[in-house]
């Protein structure tokens, strides 16, 4: 009996650092997943050797590579997605995919030729991290990447430049777009093409 107490008394005592291990483990993947790939969108953008409509496309590529959109416009829906047909849904999700595009192109063209560094991360749930990086160079930043890897990859949720996350604010952006329009969706996607042409 005495046996069996010290074997429980041990795996008890070993499960804060089993726990902590992992959380580790994943605050590590998801901060190698920022320093490998954000770099990468960094070098399409300042690859000089392509046209512009070359480096478009291939960003285009890199960034559906690390996102998972229909997940984040479904987020962005808000209470709206309940109402919502399937084939609604689909080209909600067609059209927010192009406006990201041009978004988070243009923001990351800003910072291009900078060089990006982890500083750290830190765990907002178990599969959710928030990757803290910053960008050294002529327009220098510090930006935050929210990570999750609770599905088969990691992928990029979100980005916050200066503290504030590009999610949350077109969040209530097209919250209100909705209110005006009576949840009118097709009213949302018109806003993304009307926004999308300040990118171009």
């Amino acid at each position: 009996m005495l046996k069996r107490r010290t074997i429980i008394a041990a795996a008890l005592a070993a499960a804060p650092l089993a726990l902590t291990a992992t959380a580790a483990a994943a605050a590590g993947a998801a901060e190698s997943f920022i320093a490998n790939n954000i770099q990468r969108g960094f070098d399409i953008l300042n690859d000089r050797s392509l046209s512009a409509a070359e480096r478009r496309s291939r960003f285009a590529t890199f960034l559906l590579g690390l996102t998972d959109m229909r997940r984040v416009a479904i987020f962005l829906l808000g209470k709206y997605a309940d109402g919502a047909v399937p084939e609604q849904i689909n080209t909600f999700v067609d059209a927010f995919r192009d406006y990201s595009l041009a978004v988070y192109q243009s923001y990351f063209a800003q910072y291009s030729g900078q060089t990006l560094k982890v500083t750290g991360s830190r765990q907002r749930a178990p599969g959710d991290d928030i990757v803290s990086t910053t960008l050294t160079g002529d327009n220098s930043a510090e930006v935050d990447f929210r990570v999750r890897s609770d599905g088969p990859k990691p992928v990029l949720v979100d980005i916050a430049v200066a503290g504030i996350w590009l999610g949350l604010a077109e969040r209530d952006e097209f919250a209100a777009v909705l209110a005006r329009s009576h949840g009118d969706i097709a009213a949302l996607m018109q806003h993304f093409r009307d926004a999308q042409a300040q990118y171009r």
